[in-house]
């Protein structure tokens, strides 16, 4: 019970920050519920274990929009974190994404945020991939596992990545062909997978571009830098570029925002928000 009132006071205080004046924040941005170790309800945001990882601090979270209802069916974002960032205070772990729920504003969407399982399958990586295969089979099992237990819609997911996790999804979220069968479209904000060789394994442009070739015409998103050089495939995917200039939505440094490399842009209000949301929303109800 105390569990279930701590949920529901956190989810009141997280929904009263998205609508009035908040400390050290602008009036109106939103704020990234915390990660309770709590049972799945609407509104709240959750650290799961899966069945394969109980004993080891592997872990992904779980957000319920407000609206979720049991038994509905409900778009779902598939997240990747960027990697530890320390000029942005980044983390790169999973409970301090946020991208997601800038996309999603904690309405209409399931919010998911996938682990990097390190090399010794025992705990999340914060840099890079960690065992990639490990990476890759966590989504394959929980994504349609979650779906079912939560109702979502699997003809309706969108991954989505700011820097490490904008690489990720397509060095994660394309894979394989199984993986690369589970999304509908993909939002990525800084970098891009093939942009450069990065030290790890088939980074390399050629790598890259076996990878896209899975896309098959999908939609992709594009935001902030380190794409130009898919202008020049635009077979590939129907992408749409957007460029985002953080520094002129914050007046860096402000509140959270310490650097302008960040998944937090999608808090506060901007036309580039007001593009991103109806791009996606235009992919939901295609």
């Amino acid at each position: 019970m105390i569990d279930v009132w701590i949920a529901r006071h956190v989810l009141s205080v997280v929904l009263a920050c998205t609508t009035v004046v908040c400390p050290k924040t602008h009036a109106t941005d939103l704020v990234t519920p915390p990660m309770l170790e709590t049972t799945p309800a609407a509104g709240i945001r959750v650290r799961q274990t899966a069945p394969e990882y109980q004993g080891t601090d592997v872990y992904h979270s779980l957000y319920l929009p407000v609206d979720w209802t049991p038994g509905g069916n409900h778009p779902i974002l598939v997240e990747y974190t960027g990697n530890r960032f320390p000029p942005g205070k980044g983390s790169g772990e999973v409970k301090d994404a946020s991208l997601g729920y800038g996309i999603s504003g904690g309405r209409q969407f399931i919010w998911i945020v996938m682990p990097y399982i390190e090399s010794d399958l025992r705990r999340n990586t914060v840099n890079w991939w960690g065992d990639r295969q490990a990476t890759i089979d966590y989504c394959k099992t929980n994504l349609p596992r979650i779906c079912r237990q939560f109702g979502g819609d699997s003809d309706n997911v969108i991954f989505c990545g700011f820097s490490r996790g904008a690489l990720g999804v397509s060095y994660i979220g394309l894979a394989d062909d199984e993986i690369a069968s589970m999304w509908k479209a993909g939002v990525t904000h800084d970098h891009f997978d093939g942009q450069r060789t990065w030290n790890y394994p088939y980074s390399d442009r050629s790598s890259a571009l076996k990878r896209l070739h899975r896309l098959e015409g999908r939609p992709m998103l594009v935001c902030g830098s380190g794409n130009e050089y898919l202008k020049g495939h635009p077979r590939l995917a129907a992408f749409t570029f957007m460029p985002v200039a953080v520094a002129q939505i914050y007046n860096i440094p402000e509140g959270p925002v310490l650097h302008s490399h960040t998944d937090r842009w999608m808090h506060r209000d901007s036309p580039q928000r007001q593009q991103l949301r109806r791009w996606v929303q235009q992919v939901v109800d295609e």
